[in-house]
């Protein structure tokens, strides 16, 4: 079944997107002595919004930090921009422009917006200004000095996703940006993918929730028990509709 599903994916349609930045390859990886990914294989064109699908469980997040290089043991082959980075660390892995965002998203509560927006380091040229990410993120300019304490959630999504853009990585791994938010955050949160793939991001994002997907994304996979199990083109998401409800028990 996996090697069907990449076959499906692989000749999708990607949305004028370029040459293949990330590629993963027989993907496996272990918590302590728990076996999470058997196999993973797939892989993120240039320019492209690509979202894993799953139910809780069944590897997506485990698969975006064996990419990040955060998990204790990992094999396989994972190739950012032909470069072998399954045995790299995860700083030298940000340092080649790959972010990741995570569910929990990690705002020091103790510090300000601002103090949070200027933590981490920039790590290649290019990273957005203070200015472009209030134009993306007005909320963020309104509460510049209040503590991580005093946000909302979605404040606190929005402030994650910032964060990772003023590093200058321009491969985006994005983990439940949705979860927990209000609609009109959620379409905000969309609005802001759709801005940052216009100007040349390459996104990896994990999502349950296949209808905000639908509005982002160029191409699907769908994860079970830490493997590819399918994969279709955002084009194909309505003749897939009775396959996706089976898979996410929606």
């Amino acid at each position: 079944m996996a090697n069907s599903a990449m076959a499906v994916a692989a000749k999708a349609p990607t949305s004028g997107a370029g040459k293949p930045v990330l590629s993963v390859a027989n993907l496996e990886a272990w918590y302590g002595e728990s076996h999470i990914l058997h196999g993973i294989d797939f892989n993120v064109n240039a320019g492209e919004v690509v979202t894993l699908l799953g139910r809780n469980g069944a590897g997506k997040t485990t698969t975006l930090k064996s990419v990040m290089g955060i998990i204790g043991k990992r094999t396989g082959s994972i190739r950012f921009n032909d470069q072998d980075i399954s045995r790299a660390s995860s700083d030298k892995i940000a340092r080649m422009g790959v972010a990741f965002c995570p569910e929990e998203r990690g705002i020091f509560a103790s510090l300000d917006v601002r103090e949070n927006l200027l933590l981490p380091p920039i790590v290649r040229s290019g990273g957005l200004s203070l200015d472009q990410i209030f134009e993306l993120f007005p909320n963020l300019k309104e509460r510049l000095n209040s503590q991580g304490t005093k946000l909302s959630g979605g404040e606190q999504q929005m402030l994650a996703i910032a964060r990772i853009l003023r590093t200058g990585a321009r491969f985006l791994m994005l983990d439940e940006p949705t979860e927990g938010l209000a609609p009109v955050i959620i379409q905000q949160i969309g609005q802001t993918i759709a801005r940052l793939k216009s100007e040349g991001f390459t996104i990896l994002l994990v999502e349950q929730n296949f209808r905000f997907a639908a509005t982002v994304a160029d191409r699907y996979y769908i994860v079970e028990h830490g493997k590819i199990i399918d994969g279709f083109a955002n084009s194909e998401l309505a003749a897939n509709m009775d396959k996706l409800h089976t898979y996410l028990g929606v």
